[in-house]
C-alpha cells in the first residue's frame, strides 16, 4: 500500500509527510537546516507538508525550503484569524510564500469557520486553492468538527492520531470514511512524549526499529488515515520517518502490542 486519496477529488500521495509545528519557527540564519529537512523528506518520497500562521515563522521558512520542488509539493497551511478580513489578508501573504497557490487551506482549530469558509470557497473556485479542510486538536471540539464535515464544504480534516489519543479513531475517522474525506494525522508521536519511553525488546523482536517507526506504522495501518505529518527539525529523522511509510501496514497483533506497551 503506497498511497491513499486526499479528499473526494484528490490525488494519490505518499503516506508520510512533514509537519512544522515548533521546529520551523527559526531565524533566517537557520534556513539551511530547514532546507536540509525538506530535501531529505522529498528525497525519501514525501510530498505533503503542513504549516500554519500559528507556528511563528514556519510558513516563510517552509516556503523558502519547498520552493525548488514546489511543483512536486502538496502544501497545506491554515487560516488562523478571528475575522475574515484578517484571514484573507494573510492568505495573500501565503500565496507569496508558496508560489501563488495553496493546495490545502484549512481552518485552524475551527476558529470562525462559518465566517471563513465563504471566502475560502471563492479562492478554491478561482484556482488559488485546491482543497479545503478543518482541524482541531481537542476531542472536546469533535462535535463541532463533525458538523463541518457533514456540511459538504470541506475535503479533509486534521486530527491527533496516536495510541494515547483515540477519540478521533472512534468518531472522526469513521465519519471521514463515510463522507470520502481525507484525514491528516497530526501528533503521531504525541508531540514527542512517546519517543522518550524505553523501546521494548518485544517490539524490536517483531522487526520494529524504534518508537518513530512503530508509531507511524501504527497510525498508518488504519486505512482511513491519508497521511501522517510528524514534525522534525532533523534531516536524518525526516528521512527515517518517510522510510517508515514505505510499508506501513502492521499485523493487528503487533498493533495491539504497540498499544499495550503505551497503555
Amino acid at each position: 500500500m503506497q498511497s491513499r486519496i486526499l479528499g473526494r477529488t484528490g490525488q494519490p500521495i505518499p503516506v508520510v509527510g512533514l509537519g512544522t509545528w515548533r521546529v520551523f519557527d527559526i531565524p533566517d540564519a537557520e534556513q539551511p537546516a530547514a532546507d536540509a529537512v525538506v530535501a531529505a523528506a522529498f528525497e525519501g518520497g514525501a510530498r505533503f507538508v503542513d504549516t500554519s500562521p500559528m507556528y511563528g515563522r514556519a510558513e516563510a521558512i517552509l516556503g523558502a525550503a519547498v520552493a525548488p520542488r514546489r511543483e512536486q509539493a502538496i502544501v497545506a497551511t491554515k487560516v488562523w484569524a478571528a475575522w475574515p478580513h484578517d484571514g484573507r489578508r494573510h492568505f495573500d501573504t501565503q500565496l507569496g510564500f508558496f508560489g501563488g497557490r495553496v493546495d490545502l487551506l484549512q481552518v485552524h482549530n475551527l476558529v470562525s469557520w462559518r465566517e471563513h469558509l465563504p471566502w475560502m470557497e471563492r479562492e478554491r473556485d478561482e484556482g488559488r486553492v485546491r482543497w479545503l479542510g478543518a482541524t482541531h486538536y481537542q476531542a472536546s471540539a469533535f462535535g463541532e468538527l463533525e458538523q463541518v464535515m457533514r456540511s459538504g464544504r470541506i475535503d479533509a480534516v486534521q486530527v491527533p492520531c496516536n495510541p494515547l489519543e483515540r477519540e478521533a479513531e472512534r468518531r472522526i475517522l469513521p465519519l471521514a470514511a463515510d463522507l470520502g474525506l481525507g484525514v491528516i494525522a497530526m501528533r503521531p508521536f504525541a508531540e514527542g512524549g512517546l519517543l522518550r519511553r524505553p523501546f521494548p525488546e518485544e517490539l524490536r523482536a517483531a522487526g520494529l526499529s524504534g518508537w518513530p517507526e512503530a508509531l507511524l506504522r501504527w497510525c498508518l495501518s488504519d486505512e482511513r488515515v491519508t497521511v501522517a505529518i510528524p514534525a522534525t527539525g532533523s534531516a536524518r529523522h525526516a528521512a527515517a520517518n518517510v522510510a517508515a511509510g514505505a510499508d506501513p501496514h502492521l499485523d493487528p497483533g503487533i498493533r495491539r502490542l504497540v498499544e499495550r506497551h503505551l497503555g
